[in-house]
């Protein structure tokens, strides 16, 4: 009922800063929370940022705070990840995703749909 595309991912140097943007498409984008996770080779998929329906509410993974923001704009339909003083541990494949329901925000099983994925690449 949504589709979701990501795109802004690259290689970047330590300290430097990236834009994510994830477009969606389909069942009314406002109606959704959404959320960023991220998965490096080897590792578990770990939570980064969601945001509510509103952008009122937003929360972070400790990992991020103070780093990364997280925006939505309903009228584009589209949501942002803003990654600042960015380390070589940020280095992931960086997912959007959207739910609509009951909703653990840093619990990815929560999510009912995801996009493909970026890649994001910071060196040292």
């Amino acid at each position: 009922q949504v589709q979701l595309v990501e795109s802004g991912g690259g290689l970047v140097q330590a300290g430097g800063s990236l834009r994510l943007s994830c477009a969606a498409s389909g069942r009314t984008f406002s109606s959704y929370v959404m959320g960023w996770f991220r998965q490096a080779p080897g590792k578990e998929r770990e939570f980064v940022a969601a945001i509510n329906w509103s952008s009122s509410r937003t929360n972070y993974g400790n990992s991020v705070k103070g780093r990364f923001t997280i925006s939505r704009d309903n009228a584009k339909n589209t949501v942002y990840l803003q990654m600042n003083s960015l380390k070589p541990e940020d280095t992931a494949v960086y997912y959007c995703a959207a739910s609509l329901g009951p909703l653990n925000y840093y619990n990815s099983v929560y999510y009912q749909y995801w996009g493909q994925g970026t890649q994001v690449t910071v060196s040292s």
